[in-house]
């Protein structure tokens, strides 16, 4: 049996795009995604630790590879997008200047992102490492959107993108352990990962002047749940392999009705507005915790009979509510419908909450038993 470690992997090649000006470029100035080993020692050293030398699973099931994929693709968004805030900052881009960033000591500031963009790197070559040694294709970049212009913006997307990938690798430890054998090893290597990102996500919240963990039990994902929404931030077509060849279904887009509704209702003003392109929700009025919200469809062309909006939060049970108010609009094939948020009845945990239009009207079992009746979302909650 052949063994591959993650110090093996990092030299190897891995195809990288043209990227159009503006963001990112790969190969990275470090020599990401490929770093020589230099190059590699100098992203350890920023990071603040090596990358495991322990042997890799040579065998993984269909379901581990395609959810390690999405893994790897996410990391790679990740890199992207602090490699891109770190240049922000250091070169005091509008936006990020030190009047953005008070009172933030500004030294500081550029010290912590680096070591998490080099972290990142490192969760990516691991990533990567897991798919070579299972005889699987490494990950390539993309390009990406980064729906953002100013530095709270940045970190309370950074929070948000970090909350669903903080739901995602437990799934694949899940299968990892499911695999058994040699593969059971890594859950120990992917729950480090899980750590370090739950401690990135601690350094967002409290940037923003939040409880550093947002909930005692954090919100659980699935790696559809979490390909659905990535998808929605990567350039369309823009991937040297197809999105299509992770193996991961593809569900039609679910929105809210109206994004400027939102900032005009539920959002506090002493915190960041997201903006008008966001696929995510960011609330922290308490009049949302009981209130019914408004989704829009485009390009449903019929009343979801038999559907329901199914609710994750915290680590309970999938709570599905009924669609009310469904209005088809004239002239199109877009719809708007209405659904219960009963945040406080049901028991939802603070921080990420995500929303799926699913097939039936429940109960369901748990997370994977409603990706796999999904018809279309995520919409990405977030209630501080």
């Amino acid at each position: 049996m052949r063994l591959i470690t993650l110090f093996a992997f990092a030299a190897a090649a891995v195809a990288a795009p043209a990227i159009d000006p503006g963001v990112p470029r790969f190969p990275l100035p470090d020599g990401f995604p490929s770093p020589n080993p230099d190059q590699l020692a100098e992203i350890q050293r920023l990071a603040g630790g090596t990358l495991p030398n322990q042997p890799l699973p040579t065998n993984l099931s269909q379901d581990a590879i395609a959810t390690l994929k999405l893994l790897a693709h996410n990391e790679l968004y990740e890199v992207a997008f602090f490699t891109e805030l770190l240049n922000n900052i250091t070169t005091a881009a509008p936006g990020y200047g030190a009047n953005d960033t008070a009172p933030l000591d500004r030294l500081l500031l550029v010290r912590q992102i680096e070591a998490i963009k080099n972290q990142e790197e490192l969760h990516a070559i691991a990533a990567n490492a897991f798919l070579v040694s299972a005889k699987q294709e490494p990950i390539a970049p993309c390009q990406y959107n980064f729906p953002v212009s100013n530095f709270q913006n940045a970190i309370l997307f950074a929070q948000v993108f970090t909350d669903l990938a903080l739901g995602t690798i437990p799934a694949v430890q899940l299968l990892f352990a499911r695999d058994g054998g040699p593969a059971s090893r890594n859950v120990i290597t992917l729950g480090s990962i899980l750590g370090s990102e739950a401690q990135q996500d601690g350094f967002f919240r409290s940037t923003q002047r939040k409880n550093p963990s947002a909930a005692p039990f954090l919100t659980g994902s699935t790696g559809a749940i979490a390909f659905n929404a990535l998808r929605k931030l990567i350039v369309k077509d823009s991937c040297p392999q197809p999105l299509s060849s992770i193996g991961l279904p593809e569900w039609g887009d679910l929105d809210f009705f109206s994004a400027q509704l939102f900032i005009n209702n539920y959002i506090d003003s002493d915190l960041a507005i997201p903006e008008p392109s966001w696929p995510f929700w960011i609330s922290s009025n308490p009049q949302t915790k009981n209130g019914t919200l408004p989704f829009f469809v485009a390009g449903l062309s019929a009343a979801p009979n038999e559907s329901s909006i199914v609710y994750l939060s915290g680590q309970n049970k999938p709570v599905a509510v009924p669609v009310t108010k469904f209005l088809q609009s004239p002239g199109d094939a877009s719809a708007t419908f209405r659904a219960e948020f009963p945040f406080e009845k049901r028991g939802f945990a603070n921080g990420l909450t995500i929303a799926i239009l699913a097939r039936g009207l429940g109960p369901f079992a748990d997370a994977e038993a409603v990706s796999a009746a999904a018809q279309l979302g995520p919409v990405v909650i977030e209630i501080h």
